[in-house]
Formats: structure tokens, C-alpha cells, sequence
């Protein structure tokens, strides 16, 4: 292996870590029936927000809420929804947009995606954003009588099962850039040793 193939190794182990912890938005939370939770989701930057969507994609054409040039649209809203669901901070300051739902049911239970667009974004005029989500929050609401530890927004995380995801996620990670960083570090040192080598004198026979 080759210097430089070393390298693209190195940097390629690196850049899938960063990745993975980067996309960590991906969040799982339980809540108990009847509780009111909070479903974070932060914006970036500070700039302005002039388009916010909250949405579950089993809502079809509907959305659990809706913010549009400076006001919400209740017309845009799942009527399961209605009257439910509010922004922690309706200045969304500091890019806060995060959402409270209250009094929650089983039939919330789904996948919600959080998107922003602030004002030195180009959009399109559409009912749609063609924009990733900032945040993606799997929720799962338990039936009355279930119990559970509560986390800091109002449900329970997934116990220990997340817990040792994320460690052997984390584990790999390390490993595979320990791995990476000693083939390198080898390869370096045996080419070092190839250049210095004296040539091999051949004698006459």
C-alpha cells in the first residue's frame, strides 16, 4: 500500500466518524400517555427564520405545524394536531424551534422531521421545503399503565439499548481509526527504511 493510499485510507475512517456524529440529530424518545413533551430542533444560526415545518410523513398533505412569513397556518395543520401543539419559544430566539405536543397518545407515535429556512436562503415557492431536516425525532408513545425512566424532554429515552448503540458505534470508530492511523504510521516507516538501504553491490561471478 502505497503512501498516499495510506492516507486516503486515513482520511476516509476519519471522515465517516465525523459523519456519524454529525448526523447524531437523529434522536429516539418514549413518552407516556397523556404527558406533554418537548420535540427539540435548533436552526444553525441565529439568522432570521422565515419558514418553519414541522411534519410526520404518514400525515400525507398535512403538517403538525406550520410557520410562514411571521405567522402559522392552521389551515396546513393534521387536525390531530389542532390546538396541541406550540413552539417552546415563539421568538425562536437563539434558532430555538422547538416543538411541544401535548397530551400525547399512542396515535402520535412516528417519525417527525423539523425544517428551517431563514433569510439568506433561496426557496421555491412551494407547499413543500426541499430542504434535509435539521432534526429527525422517532417518537414512541406507550399505552396508560406502561412506566418508564423520563428524559429531559418529557419522555424516556429507549433504555439501554440506546446506550449500547451509541458505545459500540463509538467503539468501532475508535478501533477502525487506531487500525488506520498504524497501518499508516508502518507504511511510513518502511518506506523510510527502503530509502535508506544501501543498494545491493553485485560481484562478478
Amino acid at each position: 500500500m502505497s503512501r498516499r493510499t495510506s492516507f486516503l485510507f486515513f482520511s476516509t475512517l476519519l471522515f465517516v466518524g465525523l459523519f456519524v456524529f454529525v448526523s447524531a440529530e437523529n434522536k429516539n424518545i418514549t413518552a407516556k400517555s397523556g404527558q406533554d413533551i418537548t420535540l427539540t430542533c435548533r436552526a444553525p444560526n441565529n439568522n432570521n427564520i422565515i419558514v418553519l415545518e414541522w411534519s410526520r410523513a404518514d400525515l400525507g398533505e398535512k403538517y403538525v405545524l406550520v410557520f410562514r412569513d411571521e405567522r402559522f397556518y392552521p389551515d396546513h395543520q393534521h387536525p390531530s394536531f389542532k390546538n396541541r401543539v406550540d413552539l417552546q419559544d415563539r421568538q425562536m430566539k437563539d434558532g430555538d424551534v422547538s416543538l411541544i405536543l401535548k397530551d400525547v397518545t399512542t396515535n402520535d407515535t412516528g417519525t417527525y422531521e423539523c425544517r428551517v429556512v431563514q433569510a439568506e436562503t433561496k426557496r421555491r415557492k412551494s407547499s413543500v421545503l426541499d430542504v434535509d431536516p435539521i432534526s429527525i425525532i422517532n417518537l414512541r408513545v406507550d399505552p396508560p399503565g406502561q412506566t418508564g425512566g423520563d428524559t429531559e424532554d418529557g419522555g424516556k429515552e429507549d433504555g439501554p439499548v440506546g446506550l449500547i448503540v451509541s458505545l459500540s458505534l463509538s467503539a468501532v470508530l475508535l478501533v477502525s481509526a487506531v487500525v488506520g492511523f498504524l497501518i499508516y504510521r508502518k507504511h511510513e516507516q518502511q518506506q523510510s527504511q527502503d530509502s535508506h538501504q544501501p543498494p545491493v553491490e553485485f560481484q562478478p561471478v
